[in-house]
């Protein structure tokens, strides 16, 4: 049996810097730091945190006046935070920069008396961070169907932003239906796709030729994650989504199987390798790595939290 892995997988420039400012918070101010939803979505990363003193809650109101609160890197609505200002919370921002980004950019349509819509999933924490975060009309569109029910002020003004967890495949159905119906509409076309997300997805993309197989290590509620799966069965491949080396099942493989593995930007790096370890229980014994993009982002912590050099996490959240 035979492994290639993807290159790039895993954590991204956004994911180190929000699971770091999480880990700087506490070791400037000390536990309980409050968090405002998953930092991340992988249930590794948060037990981890969790277990250096972080308090993970669904709602501003759970955290006590006066507290230190992080949002996720997901990003939030404009109420969300008058809200902690109303309290009293001593407020950490740790939205991907790509993702605050995107909200300038759908103010900034809205501000031009545009209907802003937003080509992503609805309920998504990122997607409707984006939505709370504009002052307009704004609406939330998925599959391309959905575009003929949108009612808008003006046809001729309509602008649209994507969820960045999103590739360029998984949006570009939307945004021709958009573009069909509203001729004149407005996008960033590309702009808005995170860097992270296609590169990884290109990675996939790159090895189908020479898999039989395709693992994906990542969370069930991670959006890229499941993007990821998605392209290995539209390719026809056998695709699997594991949280960790325990959800793997032997009989997905054979002896001769080639297995392409790679991994959501929220997966730290150790559970792919327990994935291999748990491979060679099985007749791995060859590993190989595919690059495809090469990968130099980074994001600086908030000036509050800003330390020399780059983040240090820890090796059980690497």
């Amino acid at each position: 049996m035979q492994a290639i892995l993807a290159e790039p997988r895993g954590f991204c420039a956004g994911v180190v810097r929000a699971i770091d400012i999480v880990e700087r918070a506490l070791e400037l101010y000390g536990p309980p730091v409050y968090v405002l939803h998953e930092i991340v979505h992988n249930p590794h990363v948060v037990d981890g945190l969790r277990a250096r003193g972080a308090i993970f809650v669904e709602t501003v109101d759970e955290i006590p006046p006066g507290a230190r609160a992080i949002f996720s890197a997901h990003g939030v609505a404009d109420s969300v935070v008058a809200a902690a200002a109303e309290r009293g919370l001593r407020s950490i921002d740790a939205t991907c920069p790509l993702v605050t980004r995107v909200h300038g950019r759908a103010q900034r349509y809205a501000n031009q008396d545009y209907d802003v819509v937003i080509v992503g999933h609805v309920g998504h924490p990122e997607v409707e961070g984006t939505r709370g975060s504009v002052n307009g009309r704004v609406h939330v569109v998925g599959e391309p169907q959905e575009v003929a029910g949108l009612v808008v002020k003006d046809p001729a003004r309509v602008a649209y932003v994507t969820q960045t967890t999103l590739s360029l495949d998984d949006t570009r159905e939307v945004i021709d239906a958009l573009k069909d119906r509203f001729p004149a509409a407005r996008g960033p076309d590309t702009d808005d796709i995170c860097y992270a997300t296609q590169n990884r997805q290109n990675a996939v993309k790159a090895l189908l030729a020479d898999i039989d197989v395709l693992l994906v290590v990542g969370a069930r509620n991670s959006s890229n994650s499941n993007r990821l799966r998605e392209v290995g069965t539209r390719a026809g491949k056998p695709a699997w989504l594991v949280n960790d080396a325990s959800e793997l099942d032997p009989t997905w493989f054979k002896p001769e199987s080639r297995v392409g593995i790679t991994a959501g930007a929220s997966t730290p790096q150790r559970l792919v390798d327990e994935v291999l370890e748990r491979l060679r229980s099985l007749g791995l014994d060859a590993v190989h790595t595919q690059v495809a993009d090469a990968e130099e982002a980074i994001f600086r912590l908030p000036p509050e939290l800003a330390r020399p050099g780059r983040g240090r996490l820890p090796a059980d959240l690497r």
